[in-house]
């Protein structure tokens, strides 16, 4: 086990690949406990913090100088860079570390290959150093170690022919023929093969006499062989990228070639960035940086292993007559060559894992780095690395180092051309190449030019974004690239696999194939699980394929799409509230296999939240303009009670300006009525009012019940705001009425809710209480969540009014009303459950616990910007610091109250206020506290409200104690 993590120093070696090293293929059942009991071993007789674990295995941590192997590499490594003298002694400190075969007592297959790797790299150096020892004239000192090098390793050619020069040098011509003749031998009866044309030319110099003596000083190096493009100059960015590639180079299993394979989407810079590395790199390499374009995304066919191994060996300086016809003996012809360099290869622009196979480098001391725009997951033994686009300040220092300093003195338009390029190389390339050509541009002139189509912008001569794109485009299979262009339909951002079925018409596992497909071979990205999106530029490229699509196609894929988002986004909503009902059967029914693939229908509301006045304009364009309220009604819900406002407001005022253009009179009662529900939110009830008046003389001319029942309760919900709260019971119990008529449900009817609050602000505890659990016996849950907790907070409240409860049942009723809340996302009401949480806690006596949880309910208010709910909740939480204690923060908490955007709106929660400043100044000011309780008493008679007695009480104890002091 430490030889195996020896091997990898610094990486974590997986539990299987441990087991199977130790054990083999049947490891016994405990095989698991006994490596850990070896690990704990090993901790106790290795320093701390040596050996590392992780869920996936075990690793070790040690410094490079500690490690032999590592220590091995490096001198070796030295030496082949280094002086001749200098290189001496660097390979004789190298292998003065072995004392003997790697790894000798270990039978582990996987430990063995390594080892044997590791013997291979010896016996190299050995070589190496012997060669300039003879160069030197050491030839007689070597005889005694070389005759012994040659019983270790005795198929060994070159060690051969090295013992032979040794001979001759020393004058011992004869004992060196004798030694080929026993070569010849050996490789006979071993391998049955005679000995290679190196060794017979040496054997034949000998016979001749004609070997040159020790030369006085080294010979001078022969030429290195450098093949790589020229590298840009203004390479920018990537340090972290480009840091972890070096380092994965440098850490690379030493027993191997270390392999990069960087993929990405047309345009992503690959190239660049392999010819950048590199470079940075290539001074480990010194024998040959060879470069070969294998052509997998061009216009031409891409080039097969046979022709790229012939142009690789060509650089190598082979002339073509020595290079076999058949690939299997140009493989390995090339594998032997790199066995004799420390080499560099640059495999450009692969087109598949099968193309490139045969041609990594398989022996130490080489490195390969392959570029393709497909991930090449049939690959092993590699490192893979997908290629990101550039972040924007990587991008604007890029367009700056190409176009100059009009770009630092455009910042903001600078930033507006790097994302309209969408921070891709290429294209910001040519972006800062048009503007390099055209000195008298300033940046925001190209801002201009690239509006909302880049790509007939970003060309500069023959290269452009488009024609790359175009490259990708064309080697999809037929059925790929029409399925492709359907997907261009998709107006937002993130992308699934059902809106994908929907689009192309697939079988959803089909569709789920064609994204994976189209995510290999970069023309998606996967930012996560299940969820894709098209690169900005890819998306403007495939809308303009989507083009070319026939109409009639176009808007089949377009009506298939739409129906999708509106049922996904009505499966939101309770299936109890009857207007959805009504709503849907309007709505074509939706294929089954996506309708049971919408598992999970508000996370992906919160997925295309951002896109979905998209969908609407997507609609209108495909002359389907219907959906263009049916989406913002389906999603109305989910974005209502999530606090959604601006949503909410936007999506429903489009929708309602498509209607009206169309003369849809049912979709201009739908979206009128909802865009009411945002001016009620931020108590703008002169508006709310207005299109609830619209909404309701339509439905009233229609002979609509259901619709009149919508809009009296919608009525009733703008009267209790107001503090209206006789005229909102008139209007609930109205709406409840026509609701039986219509023998809709009651439970989800907002009049229940509106009734219940209306009937307990007036005092009426005992009906509000039957209303409430009227509501809650009916509802059901979790469709029904926030109707369910809503009704536990307001019978709560009822319940101690009538002094039925305790403080610990109301406690309980209000944890499992705000359990109720949080496991549905139902924030606005959330905020509501809080404050009555703190009202309640305050009375137990726990103000620490009461004031947490007051702040969190305006904090939520805040964010929300709901005035009536800021109101609500700042008025409790008044409440609670006075009683306290604390009058100064009270004071503060009614004055925002007051002083909130249109508060008189909400007279109820301003008399609330009033009253709880009154109390704050009694002390200290009666006279303000009395100013401010008339003006309470005053608001609460004209609501008719309980609170005017103890308000009314409160002024005339203040008045009788001031008639007294007189």
């Amino acid at each position: 086990m430490l030889a195996m993590l020896l091997l990898r120093p610094g990486r974590i070696v997986g539990v299987g690949e441990l087991t199977e090293a130790v054990w083999g293929a049947e490891p016994p059942a405990t095989a698991r406990g006994q490596l850990q009991t070896c690990v704990s071993r090993l901790r106790r007789i290795l320093p701390d913090g040596v050996i590392l674990t992780d869920p996936a295995g075990y690793g070790i941590r040690v410094d490079p100088g500690d490690l032999d192997s590592a220590e091995f590499l490096r001198l070796v490594e030295e030496a082949r860079t280094a002086a001749p003298e200098r290189a001496r002694t660097a390979y004789r400190a190298a292998l003065d570390l072995w004392s003997g075969p790697a790894c000798a007592e270990i039978d582990a297959p996987e430990v063995r290959q390594a080892a044997a790797m590791l013997d291979e790299r010896r016996a190299l150096a050995v070589e190496d150093w012997v060669d300039l020892e003879l160069a030197a004239g050491q030839a007689r000192e070597l005889l005694g170690e070389l005759a012994a090098l040659v019983d270790r390793f005795p198929l060994r050619e070159r060690l051969r022919g090295q013992l032979m020069l040794a001979l001759f040098r020393a004058g011992r011509q004869a004992d060196a023929l004798a030694e080929f003749r026993r070569a010849r031998d050996t490789l006979r009866d071993e391998l049955g093969i005679d000995p290679g044309p190196e060794l017979q030319e040496l054997h034949r110099d000998l016979l001749a006499g004609s070997v040159p003596a020790a030369a006085a000083r080294p010979s001078a190096p022969v030429d290195v062989i450098r093949c790589l493009p020229r590298t840009v100059r203004d390479f920018t960015g990537r340090s972290g990228l480009v840091g972890r590639l070096l380092g994965e180079v440098s850490t690379a299993d030493p027993a191997g070639p270390a392999i990069l394979v960087i993929d990405g989407m047309a345009g992503s810079g690959k190239t660049t960035l392999a010819l950048h590395v590199a470079t940075l790199i290539g001074d480990r390499y010194p024998d040959a940086h060879l470069f070969v374009d294998l052509q997998g995304h061009s216009e031409h066919d891409p080039v097969d292993p046979a022709g790229a191994l012939l142009v690789l060996l060509r650089q190598l300086g082979l002339a073509a007559d020595m290079i076999p016809a058949a690939l299997v003996d140009r493989v390995g012809l090339w594998r032997t060559e790199l066995a004799r360099r420390r080499t560099l290869v640059v495999f450009d622009n692969a087109a598949s894992s099968a193309q490139v196979a045969d041609l990594l480098p398989t022996a130490a001391g080489s490195f390969a780095v392959v570029t393709s725009r497909r991930r090449l997951a049939g690959l092993d033994g590699v490192h893979p690395e997908s290629l990101p686009v550039l972040d924007p300040d990587e991008a604007i220092t890029l367009l700056e180092r190409i176009a100059g300093e009009r770009v630092r003195d455009e910042p903001e338009a600078a930033a507006e051309v790097v994302r309209r390029c969408g921070g891709l190389p290429l294209a910001v390339r040519l972006a800062g190449a048009r503007l390099a050509h055209r000195p008298r541009w300033r940046v925001a002139d190209l801002v201009r030019r690239l509006g909302d189509a880049a790509l007939p912008e970003l060309a500069v001569e023959s290269r452009t974004v488009a024609s790359a794109f175009a490259l990708s485009f064309g080697q999809l299979a037929e059925c790929q690239q029409r399925h492709y262009r359907l997907l261009g339909l998709f107006p937002g951002t993130l992308l699934d696999a059902p809106a994908a079925a929907a689009l192309t018409g697939l079988p959803l596992d089909e569709a789920r194939d064609l994204l994976d497909e189209l995510v290999d071979v970069h023309l998606l990205e996967e930012p996560e699980a299940g969820v894709f999106r098209m690169h900005d530029l890819l998306r403007e490229y495939s809308a303009l394929l989507a083009e070319g699509l026939p109409e009639p196609e176009r808007g089949t894929a377009v009506l298939a799409m739409l129906n999708l988002e509106t049922h996904a986004l009505a499966a939101i909503t309770p299936p109890t509230i009857e207007s959805l009902a009504t709503f849907l059967g309007k709505v074509p029914d939706l294929r089954p296999d996506l309708r049971a693939a919408i598992t999970d229908p508000a996370a992906r509301l919160e997925l295309h939240r951002p896109d979905l006045g998209a969908f609407l304009e997507a609609a209108v364009r495909a002359g389907h303009p219907r959906y263009a309220w049916y989406i913002p009604r389906a999603a109305w819900y989910l974005l209502f009670y999530r606090g959604y406002n601006e949503d909410v407001v936007t999506l429903h005022e489009r929708g309602l300006a498509i209607a009206r253009e169309a003369g849809d009179l049912d979709g201009i009662a739908m979206m009128a009525n909802y865009v009411a529900s945002y001016h009620y939110r931020v108590a703008d009830y002169d508006r709310t009012l207005e299109y609830l008046q619209e909404a309701n003389a339509i439905r009233v001319r229609q002979g609509d019940l259901r619709g009149r029942t919508q809009g009296l309760s919608n009525l009733a919900s703008v009267l209790v705001a107001t503090g209206r709260f006789a005229e909102a019971v008139t209007s609930a119990e109205e709406a409840i009425r026509l609701a039986c008529l219509a023998r809709l449900p009651i439970s989800p009817l907002c009049a229940t809710t509106q009734l219940g609050i209306a009937l307990r602000r007036l005092g009426r505890y005992e009906e509000a209480l039957r209303t409430d659990r009227l509501r809650l016996m009916s509802a059901r849950y979790p469709g029904e969540a926030h109707e369910i907790s809503g009704c536990l907070m307001q019978m709560q409240r009822n319940k101690r009014s009538l002094g039925l409860s305790t403080l610990s049942s109301d406690r309980r009723y209000l944890e499992i009303a705000l359990r109720i809340v949080l496991e549905n996302s139902l924030t606005p009401l959330e905020a509501e459950v809080r404050a009555a949480l703190g009202v309640v806690l305050a009375l137990q006596g726990d103000y620490e616990a009461a004031l947490a949880e007051h702040r969190l309910s305006v904090g939520i208010a805040d964010r929300m910007n709901q005035i009536r709910l800021q109101q609500e909740t700042l008025a409790d939480y008044g409440d609670t610091l006075r009683a306290s204690g604390d009058p100064l923060a009270a004071r503060a908490a009614y004055q925002r109250l007051i002083d909130l955007p249109r508060a008189d709106r909400h007279p109820f929660f301003v008399a609330r206020a009033l009253a709880g400043i009154g109390e704050c100044a009694a002390v200290s000011d009666p006279e303000e506290a009395r100013r401010l309780w008339a003006r309470a008493l005053e608001l609460f008679e004209r609501m008719g409200t309980p609170e005017r007695f103890a308000v009314a009480d409160r002024l005339r104890a203040a008045e009788g104690r001031e008639r007294m002091v007189r």
